[in-house]
């Protein structure tokens, strides 16, 4: 499982791209060599003086970062594994992020393949800590961004245009940059650039195999009232607020980039990758390689994969703005095994009537494991990873006990399979005149689509019955 390429011939060619992942006991003098190299451009980076914390024991050891099953006064979290082996989903939230009082970091990880819950981690890290590199660097001077710019590279155009904003900010097509406020100008390029440059690290990592792994990012940063969220994937970011006659609504803050948007399969389709879907799942677009029946993706942007960064898959990330007003209660980020089962208004309802704050992301997992076993009981229940950002914290709804942790450390468990992929049941394609447009609130609208078929991220290498009339012609022919 550690190569997407068919076993049927051809893939032999990329195999020197595709790095192998140690076991935990490896202590050969290939892995020792390999683990200086990856010290040396690590030592290398523009940003050293925070990789210096990259050791895993000290980035779990800095103050108001958070990453188990638990809840702070801004904050609660939950994950909890599902019935396809290993953990792939992974969060985080940093509060006083860069030391600032008023800023608040979150994020959900939903990986996939082989090595995808090694990918999740790393990203969850990793990614945070560059972000805010990044956006020191704009915040500097000029000496710096140009030194940044030397290292990093500039942004493509690809880059450049995958940014939009909330229905009233853009009210005209021709938009102002000028008129946003100044964090989301530094942020927009933070957040372009950490994304860039957490790529590119995973694709030189010597110990993660992200050939055939990868995963999902959607994250956030919350600086006063101004929100920012960067987004590659198919996990979500909901808004509960208000609307104009007070009731609870949802409101979807990113878009599901999945291969069926449009814009999605253009950009595939130019770069020659495929985009189809298997005769048993015909809502599940699929990504695949131009030559080859594999490995069947089904998002359209995802860090990692790096079978498929040459055929059209890119990790540029989705930037949107929002600004907080205050009818604006919550902010839920989720993995798919989330909004797979539940509607987005079914989720901020749950959300909102938790018996308390530090209860709000578990009591959302346990209501989404039992839809899977209500809606879908031939289906294995997928992986779930939630976070819940609470925008007016001066009401006293979080019980004391709820800073202690609610679970033990996911990354302690023993990956059982390293082989297993986590199930994605894709949502309902936002329908707009642009995929860039952000949806309106879906009070109605159920975003589930799976019919009680397990289904995965990466397939791999195609079923033998896509092969459809042909195979079955041939099949008839036997008969006689």
């Amino acid at each position: 499982m550690g190569s997407c390429m068919s076993s049927d011939g051809g893939g032999g060619s990329r195999n020197s791209l595709t790095p192998s992942s140690p076991g935990p006991g490896s202590t050969g003098v290939g892995s020792k060599k390999a683990s200086r190299v990856g010290r040396k451009r690590q030592g290398s980076s523009r940003h050293s003086s925070f990789e210096a914390i990259d050791g895993e024991d000290q980035i779990h050891r800095i103050p108001g970062r958070m990453f188990l099953n638990g809840a702070s006064k801004e904050a609660s979290l939950f994950t909890q594994q599902g019935k396809k082996g290993t953990n792939q989903d992974a969060m985080v939230v940093w509060e006083n992020f860069g030391s600032r009082t008023d800023t608040v970091f979150c994020g959900v990880f939903d990986g996939h393949g082989p090595f995808g819950h090694l990918v999740a981690r790393r990203v969850r890290d990793c990614l945070p800590l560059k972000l805010r590199a990044n956006w020191e660097v704009n915040l500097g001077g000029d000496e710096l961004k140009r030194n940044s710019i030397s290292t990093t590279g500039s942004l493509t155009s690809e880059e450049t245009t995958s940014i939009f904003l909330d229905d009233e900010l853009k009210a005209s097509s021709d938009f102002e940059e000028e008129k946003l406020p100044e964090v989301f100008t530094t942020l927009k390029e933070s957040f372009l650039k950490a994304f860039k440059v957490m790529d590119k690290e995973l694709k030189l990592h010597p110990n993660i195999d992200c050939f055939c792994s990868g995963t999902t990012a959607v994250t956030l940063l919350k600086q006063g009232q101004d929100l920012v969220i960067g987004n590659v994937g198919d996990s979500r970011a909901v808004l509960g607020t208000r609307d104009h006659n007070d009731s609870l609504v949802a409101v979807q803050l990113t878009v599901d980039l999945k291969p069926n948007l449009p814009k999605e399969a253009e950009r595939i389709k130019r770069y020659r990758g495929r985009v189809f879907a298997l005769r048993d799942e015909p809502e599940v677009a699929r990504v695949w390689l131009p030559n080859y029946d594999t490995p069947g993706l089904a998002m359209a942007r995802a860090f990692g994969d790096f079978c498929l960064k040459d055929f059209g898959l890119i990790s540029v990330p989705e930037i949107s703005y929002h600004r907080i007003t205050e009818k604006d209660e919550f902010i839920v980020l989720a993995t798919d095994g989330i909004w797979d089962v539940l509607s987005n208004k079914e989720v901020v309802d749950i959300v909102a009537s938790a018996a308390a704050r530090s209860s709000a992301s578990r009591s959302l997992v346990e209501h989404a494991v039992r839809a899977w076993r209500l809606k879908y009981p031939t289906s294995k229940v997928d992986d779930c990873a939630v976070v819940c950002l609470f925008l007016d914290t001066d009401e006293p709804t979080l019980k004391e006990s709820s800073t202690e942790a609610l679970a033990t450390d996911i990354d302690k468990q023993d990956p059982s399979t390293l082989n297993s992929s986590p199930a994605i049941f894709p949502g309902q394609e936002i329908r707009s005149s642009s995929p860039e447009k952000l949806p309106a609130a879906m009070d109605g609208d159920d975003w589930s689509a799976l019919e009680g078929v397990t289904r995965s991220n990466t397939l791999l290498t195609l079923p033998r019955f896509a092969e459809g009339e042909k195979q079955l012609s041939a099949r008839n022919k036997a008969k006689k």
